[in-house]
């Protein structure tokens, strides 16, 4: 069996397992990007500007709708420092994507892993019956009609996600405010 000795006596001992390797793996990965990234001057400076960016955004589009007049030059600051922030942004964004290679390295490596320790094995039983496209992720390489049935990949898929993302906001690692844009972001209204 997969599981450690003091595991495998409970009731949940392959759902657990799951879990903590999933939390085992999301404290390595934020490991991993604090050393590629998150303790580089480089990255303090850029999320400084960052913030900074989104904060005189605010502060200038709120004076704009407070005095009610659109000036020109106005308009033009705000365009400055939104392209400011966006360019900001775009560089934050590549900044991690370097380290965020490793970390898919890690994640598949641990993906694999587990795939071949619960194959075909269902690790979990959902409180629903889901629909179709959720019950093909949930019971996928699953023997067996049963649609409470949950595998390994989608337990470990819902962990990854959520443990993750809320490590990242308790250790302060979420992205700043303005940093939304992303690699790609969304096309501006106003060159069009």
């Amino acid at each position: 069996m997969a599981t450690p000795s003091f595991l495998s006596s409970l009731k949940y001992s392959d759902s657990l397992t799951v879990v903590g390797i999933s939390i085992c793996t999301a404290v390595i990965c934020e490991a991993i990007s604090w050393v590629l990234i998150y303790r580089t001057n480089s990255y303090k400076s850029l999320r400084s500007s960052i913030d900074k960016a989104a904060k005189k955004l605010e502060t200038m589009k709120t004076e704009s709708t407070t005095a009610k007049i659109t000036k020109k030059s106005k308009t033009k600051k705000i365009d400055r420092v939104e392209t400011s922030l966006k360019e900001s942004s775009r560089d934050l964004s590549l900044f991690k994507f370097k380290s965020g290679a490793v970390v898919a390295l890690v994640l598949f490596v641990v993906f694999g892993l587990l795939n071949s320790l619960f194959e075909g094995k269902a690790v979990a039983k959902l409180p629903f019956k889901p629909f179709g496209l959720v019950m093909k992720m949930s019971h996928r390489g699953l023997q067996g009609d049963d649609p409470t049935d949950c595998s390994m990949a989608f337990l470990y898929f819902l962990c990854s996600i959520s443990i993750r993302t809320n490590l990242q906001k308790f250790l302060g690692f979420s992205p700043p405010r303005g940093a939304s844009a992303g690699l790609f972001p969304m096309p501006d209204p106003k060159t069009n």
